[in-house]
């Protein structure tokens, strides 16, 4: 690819890259502290589609949302159609009386941002020069902007396996967030699944186990990659059943209910076949950092998450460039701590773009 020659002459005070609830959050605080947030919110093709990296984030592939503060169950399509442009009112058509929706929310604190006057590129950025102030980004239509600061938000995917039936049966009891998903009534009391061998698939079991009448384990070994403290809480949990040396063939179901069930093959080679019934199944396999355009630009982890260099702050190894929500967040992973550091990383952009007279 050929480097765009130059950057715009007129530095934004802030750029925001991503559109999850930190991006939004971040693009509130910073308009209103009137500094004119652009955001881009990524761009709308066939291969974000398939990496799960379209514009609105994680929780636009989410159905019920139950678990974020001030949104409680009950019928918000007439606030829907109030709140929202003409051109989103099919989500008020669509509404189930269950509360917020993922694509609810975050075209309210989309629109909610663009109120306070963001403004949205729809587009992505893919190359960043964070060698010198002011910044420089360059978006895959061949826009280059100047910023003299930046505020990263471009999230983590979850990884799955890559069956067309789990791709089918996404958010109909397909899921990759047991905290997120496991206390919704279609898993209550009924067989659940959990994908994974690892101290995450443990921790979702473990939660799992909580709601469903049994959980699964299926790992491809005959033992637990988890450290030895989250194998011996998986193997003590009577409701807990690791099926070993298996792994998802195919995800199970119908139109109607969604996922019924799991075919589960043999790893060993013997070409055995099960089926288990579940009402849900939960990918714990890991998740991927959205953060290759940023690679040797930023310091990240060993899992290319960013990294936080000043305790309880949003700052990156870049001065005047900040991280919020789960790009920077390998561990709570939620909607609203995705939100909260996203009010952080717009008020540590503010101090430290007073602090430069800026």
């Amino acid at each position: 690819m050929t480097e765009p020659e130059g950057c715009a002459t007129v530095a934004e005070h802030v750029v925001i890259i991503g559109s999850g609830p930190a991006g939004w959050t971040s693009a509130i605080y910073t308009a209103r502290a009137n500094l004119t947030p652009l955001v881009f919110e990524g761009a709308i093709t066939e291969e974000n589609r398939q990496v799960g990296t379209l514009p609105l984030g994680q929780l636009a592939l989410t159905t019920e949302v139950e678990n974020f503060p001030g949104f409680p169950k009950g019928d918000l399509s007439h606030y829907l159609r109030s709140a929202l442009d003409e051109e989103n009112h099919y989500l008020a058509d669509m509404h189930h009386k269950e509360g917020c929706s993922g694509p609810e929310l975050m075209h309210l604190m989309r629109k909610q941002a663009k109120n306070f006057g963001t403004r949205i590129e729809t587009d992505d950025i893919v190359s960043v020069d964070f060698t010198k102030r002011p910044f420089c980004l360059h978006s895959s239509s061949g826009q280059r902007i100047e910023a003299q600061s930046v505020i990263v938000a471009t999230g983590a995917r979850a990884n799955y396996l890559g069956l067309p039936s789990e791709d089918m049966y996404k958010n109909r009891g397909v899921s990759a967030c047991a905290v997120c998903d496991g206390a919704l009534p279609r898993f209550r009391n009924k067989p659940l699944v959990v994908v994974g061998g690892g101290d995450s698939a443990v921790e979702e079991a473990d939660y799992l186990s909580k709601f469903g009448s049994v959980v699964y384990m299926i790992h491809r070994r005959d033992q637990l990659r988890a450290s030895k403290i989250m194998a011996d809480r998986a193997l003590a949990n009577p409701k807990i059943n690791i099926q070993w040396n298996t792994e998802v063939d195919e995800v199970l179901g119908d139109e109607a209910s969604g996922v019924t069930g799991v075919r589960l093959k043999s790893t060993t080679g013997d070409g055995k076949t099960i089926e288990l019934a579940a009402t849900g199944m939960f990918v714990a396999i890991g998740h991927t950092p959205n953060t290759r355009f940023l690679e040797g630009q930023l310091d990240m982890t060993p899992k290319k998450y960013l990294t936080w260099t000043v305790p309880f702050r949003t700052n990156t190894s870049v001065e005047g460039v900040f991280a919020a929500g789960d790009v920077a967040d390998d561990y709570y992973r939620q909607a609203v701590t995705a939100a909260g550091s996203g009010c952080m990383a717009a008020i540590d952009a503010e101090r430290w773009l007073a602090s430069q007279g800026l």
